[in-house]
């Protein structure tokens, strides 16, 4: 038998370090050659790393959120044989050996991050003994009951019940009042219980897709002088075109025959019409070099939100797409990036990005511009009010654009001429579709 130290290899071109996310091995577990081992993250994508041979795990090197250089050890397995093999004396890697992690069927963006048991604070009193069921656990009480206990103000969860089976009844609610509610912990105030008191504190590491976010938002605001430039636009036009050729799109039997068109194809051509009029708004700063690269194709990145976070699949030569596959290739990198199966080459390359919050868009945002781009286009959500138009006040659909931009490339008169441009494409939507005046 002999030892075989496995190294952290190469997972991208250029990659230095990874962190480790999840382990799928422990040590003394029986591994066959191509068994994932472990999954690392690099660049916002997810890499399995399988076993370059059978063996047995003898050892593992990081806990999860621990970050590795490539070359560095990352688990020793014992194999049989010596050929290509370190002899037996050879240095092992320290073992991590932590508990083996539940199965991952897939590659995931990001683990999710179970929160440690609230721990009571050090300068906290613990509460009086109450009756406190477990998480999950409804008290059993009549609508009458629930709702006398909501005008009283008192938190069903900590009532004792008398009734069969412990069901709450009015006279448990009595006794709770008469109490003045200190067996939940609470104080009472004003003649009536308060809310119990809540002392816990949580302790969620920052790893995995969360870390790789939190540190490129740092580096973009670090290195980027943001400004912003918000500007209303009336969307009344787009929107009827939009459900119009979403109703022409349904086949007789009412299913759909093409995809289902949104507010961001549409926006995309208008990026596409407008963007060659302003090419220093379509480019990546590379700021140890200090040269702006400027793109004649437009790879539009999608700010998209996962259950493990933000990321940014990328619709690549969005200029030579129409409206319909522009959907239908937003829907498929989507799709990918929530199910955790967008690859690196999906998640890079963009040369300006577009962040929309949807129904939750809000009046405004200041959006942090995906780094090295240097503009970023924010939606804000489309809401009716009344506007004046010809002097008469009529009912339009409004939306705002949020857009910033980097100033080192991009100076105001710039960037405010570029969203006034797109302004007017959006707001004469057959403008997005006539060919351009050579």
């Amino acid at each position: 038998m002999a030892r075989y130290v496995f190294k952290l290899p190469d997972v991208g071109e250029g990659t230095a370090e990874a962190e480790i996310v999840v382990w799928h091995v422990a040590p003394g577990d029986r591994v066959a050659e191509d068994q994932t081992l472990v999954d690392v993250m690099t660049d916002k994508a997810t890499v399995e790393i399988p076993s370059p041979v059978a063996g047995t795990v003898l050892s593992i090197n990081g806990d999860p959120g621990a970050m590795l250089a490539v070359g560095s050890e990352l688990v020793v397995l014992e194999v049989e044989g010596a050929d290509d093999r370190l002899p037996d004396d050879a240095p092992v890697a320290a073992a991590a050996a932590p508990a083996p992690p539940p199965a991952a069927s897939a590659v995931a963006v990001d683990v999710a991050l179970a929160p440690k048991p609230a721990a009571v604070l050090p300068d906290a009193a613990p509460p009086a003994p109450a009756v406190r069921r477990p998480p999950g656990v409804k008290p059993t009480a009549s609508p009458a009951v629930r709702r006398r206990a909501c005008d009283l103000g008192i938190p069903l969860q900590f009532v004792a019940g008398s009734g069969p089976g412990g069901r709450v009844l009015h006279r448990d609610l009595d006794r709770y009042a008469a109490d003045g509610a200190t067996e939940a912990g609470g104080v009472a105030v004003a003649g009536r219980p308060s809310m119990p008191a809540r002392t816990g504190v949580s302790e969620v590491p920052v790893r995995g897709l969360r870390r790789r976010i939190a540190e490129t938002m740092q580096e973009a605001k670090r290195h980027i002088p943001h400004f912003s430039y918000i500007e209303e636009i009336d969307v009344t036009a787009l929107e009827e075109l939009r459900l119009h050729l979403n109703a022409e799109g349904q086949g007789a039997d009412g299913a759909a025959a093409r995809p289902k068109l949104t507010l961001l194809p549409f926006l995309i051509r208008a990026l596409v019409r407008a963007l060659p009029e302003f090419p220093q708004i379509n480019a990546r700063y590379d700021d140890a070099a200090n040269v702006v690269h400027r793109f004649e194709a437009v790879h539009a990145g999608i700010a998209t939100q996962t259950p493990g976070g933000l990321v940014v699949p990328v619709v690549r030569h969005a200029e030579a797409l129409d409206p319909w596959q522009t959907a239908d290739a937003i829907r498929k990198l989507a799709a990918a990036a929530r199910d955790g199966q967008a690859g690196r080459e999906q998640l890079s390359g963009s040369t300006i990005t577009i962040t929309s919050l949807g129904a939750l868009g809000g009046l405004a945002t200041t959006p942090i511009i995906n780094r090295p781009e240097v503009a970023i286009v924010g939606v804000n959500r489309i809401i009716e009010r009344p506007v004046v138009r010809k002097g008469a006040v009529v009912v339009r659909s409004m939306m705002n654009l949020s857009c910033s931009f980097d100033h080192r490339v991009v100076d105001g008169w710039d960037a405010a001429s570029f969203v006034q441009r797109v302004k007017a494409l959006l707001e004469q939507p057959a403008t997005l579709f006539m060919d351009q005046p050579r």
